[in-house]
């Protein structure tokens, strides 16, 4: 009979874990949280000490008798819950809802799932860090008393179904603030001049760009300033001034922080934060590799650190310097500089084993996993090799007192680019097409001039917004994507081509939490407020005191704005679909299952019906809108919108129907 219970958050580490121990252990899943705030009710008794009120969360009450009865049986029992915050306040929980305080409890973490990990960590037991505990019941006490007393405001003064939050909030300001300066901007015109020689024996035309004059560097603002630069070199000689040859080194990247690896993904691989976090979560818990059985593949995915173990440095310097050469491996451990406050409680994401190779697990990983492991594979590699160098030439050029340049930089040495390398770093080999020297006199070029704008700030993207809160100090590793789902998921903002635009909605929640609420959407208090977090987290800052001195402002902010706020009514947009029961043009809704078309006469006529994203190819077999459908478990497909007239579907989205037909 097993003498020791290991409880771990998730199933998917149950299978992992227990062949990593022997008969003796018994490893059972908590499922995440046992024990919430009540959802009925604001659940922080804020007339006794803020004291927060937790009940058992419904359904989990068959899953905590299980465990009981292997608690009876346990001599030990280890509490193996996420080493963050959140999972140290999972174990706490436990220890109540199990009623194990009698009992011989130890808290053990582990930063990956190996079985080296997993042994070290169960040596190295300690108890419950109740200052971890108390910095996420901080969290949670405040998230609580922000929604739970703006929340009801937003559905009687605006609609139901809305929410406000400490940190949505704040973001959805900080999107809101952008669209304003993209209205408000400007353009400002500029020119370029460019000068094109065709240089004899050489490959391609030699292009200059216009710098300025003798003294120094210039705009050019106007038509008119650049077509007198052009009449000041027209018909001079162009003659080469300076030919200066430079190394230059380009560093290698820095391991993946839970942000930097959520903006890559995005880039590299077009994935949202959401997708990108839940195919990191299923990396590390564990994946079935062939020969291997169940391994946790990368360390834990919720992060700000850039720190690397001894341990795993020695690995990957040892297989840097076989697989690809002693010059290779970098000299010394890659180190962050770092000017923010981090918490540091983990390393950087890394691949678990550095010799597990992408190629290695192909055949065991699906598509995305496989993707999403190999961008993480290659940049820690990466981060633990040489410096790539680059031979720089830059040359002036000059004539009628005006200076040209041009400069090209080739790859002496790619170093970690062997690895890490993409479409941007190939534009840094370009060259000059012919040898040029001081003094030389080159062939009278074509002038070319050409009007350009400024252009205003990019939309937010996902990946854009992450680094923003985390530069400005809002939200924290494991709060960047549920942040950002929640805001697409009230549709206070809307993704199109991977940009976020703000919806009339979301305009008007802003407006009024800017109004009515200033200090819960401003920048510097929420970077504060997760400052005075981290404090609680390291023993300085006593959790129920940042509630003391919070709420009353937040109660007042409340019942001021019930008194004042006006009702504000936000209309439904309308759709091309017109109510076959009433006339009416029907008008978009959104439900728990999505978007969906509602009549407005409601509630003199309720016909709803689903809403169908047409994709703008006609169905091949009878020439209707292909539409976007999904299957009951949830998987995309595109068919007809004549269905079930039309039975016509496909898996992969159709280009145009002439490739259909093929």
């Amino acid at each position: 009979m097993a003498k020791y219970l290991v409880i771990v958050e998730s199933p998917a580490k149950v299978k992992t874990i227990s062949k990593f121990l022997g008969s003796n252990y018994t490893v059972m899943a908590s499922q995440g949280h046992v024990r919430d705030l009540p959802k009925s009710s604001l659940g922080v008794d804020v007339d006794n000490d803020y004291e927060p009120k937790y009940i058992t969360i419904r359904g989990k009450g068959e899953l905590l008798a299980s465990l009981r009865k292997e608690v009876r049986k346990a001599e030990k029992i280890y509490l193996a819950t996420d080493p963050d915050r959140e999972g140290e306040a999972i174990s706490w929980h436990l220890t109540y809802a199990l009623n194990l305080q009698d009992k011989k409890v130890y808290r053990i973490t582990f930063n990956e799932i190996t079985r080296n990990a997993v042994k070290e960590s169960i040596k190295n037991a300690r108890e419950i860090d109740m200052d971890l505990v108390d910095a996420q019941q901080a969290r949670r006490c405040l998230d609580r008393v922000v929604g739970y007393r703006i929340s009801p405001l937003l559905w009687a003064k605006i609609k139901r179904g809305l929410s406000a939050g400490r940190v949505q909030s704040v973001a959805l300001r900080i999107i809101c603030d952008r669209e304003e300066e993209i209205e408000k901007f400007v353009p400002e015109e500029y020119w370029t001049l460019d000068a094109e020689f065709e240089i004899p024996g050489a490959s391609k035309p030699l292009v200059a760009h216009y710098y300025g004059d003798e003294d120094g560097k210039k705009e050019v603002p106007g038509e008119k300033d650049a077509d007198a630069i052009i009449s000041a070199v027209k018909g001079r000689e162009f003659e080469v001034r300076e030919v200066r040859n430079s190394t230059r080194t380009r560093k290698a990247p820095l391991p993946f922080t839970t942000s930097t690896l959520q903006q890559e993904a995005s880039r590299k691989l077009g994935f949202s934060t959401q997708k990108t976090m839940r195919l990191a979560q299923q990396l590390y818990e564990g994946v079935e590799i062939k020969g291997q059985g169940t391994i946790g593949l990368i360390t834990y995915l919720r992060t700000d650190s850039t720190r690397v173990s001894d341990e795993a440095q020695a690995a990957a310097a040892a297989y840097v310097e076989e697989t690809y050469g002693e010059r290779y491996a970098a000299a010394k451990p890659k180190a962050a500089r770092e000017d923010r406050k981090i918490q540091d409680a983990h390393e950087a994401i890394r691949p678990a084993d550095v010799t597990l190779t992408p190629a290695a697990v192909k055949g065991d990983l699906g598509r995305d996993l496989l993707r999403l492991y190999g961008l993480i594979w290659k940049r820690f590699t990466a981060s633990r090799m040489s410096d790539a160098t680059y031979d720089v030439t830059a040359v002036r050029l000059g004539a009628g007192g005006q200076v040209f340049t041009v400069s090209a930089s080739t790859c002496s040495f790619d170093g970690f680019l062997s690895v890490y390398n993409d479409e941007d770093d190939e534009k840094e080999n370009n060259v000059i097409p012919v040898r040029l020297r001081k003094g030389q006199v080159l062939p009278e070029p074509v002038l070319d001039k050409k009007q350009h704008f400024t252009q205003s700030a990019p939309h937010y993207t996902e990946a854009s917004l992450v680094r923003a809160m985390e530069e400005l100090g809002i939200g924290r590793p494991s709060t960047y994507a549920p942040t950002i789902t929640t805001i697409l998921g009230r549709r206070y903002v809307i993704k199109e081509d991977k940009n976020l635009y703000v919806t009339e909605l979301g305009e008007v929640v802003n407006k009024m939490m800017k109004e009515n609420f200033p200090t819960i959407v401003d920048v510097n208090f929420t970077a504060n407020m997760e400052a005075l977090l981290d404090g609680v987290e390291e023993g300085r800052v006593k959790w129920k005191t940042i509630l003391e001195n919070f709420y009353p402002d937040l109660d007042e902010a409340v019942k001021t704005a019930e008194k004042n706020l006006e009702h504000v009514k936000v209309a439904d947009e309308e759709s091309d679909e017109v109510c076959e029961l009433c006339g009416r043009r029907m008008v978009y809704k959104y439900g728990p299952h999505g978007k969906f078309l509602a009549c407005p006469g409601f509630p003199e006529c309720r016909n709803t019906k689903p809403f169908l994203e047409k994709i703008g190819v006609p169905c091949p077999k009878c020439g209707q809108d292909l539409v976007v459908r999904k299957t009951k478990k949830g998987r995309r497909y595109y068919g007809c919108s004549g269905y079930p007239d039309c039975d016509y579907m496909s898996w992969q989205k159709p280009k145009e129907a002439a490739k259909l037909s093929e």
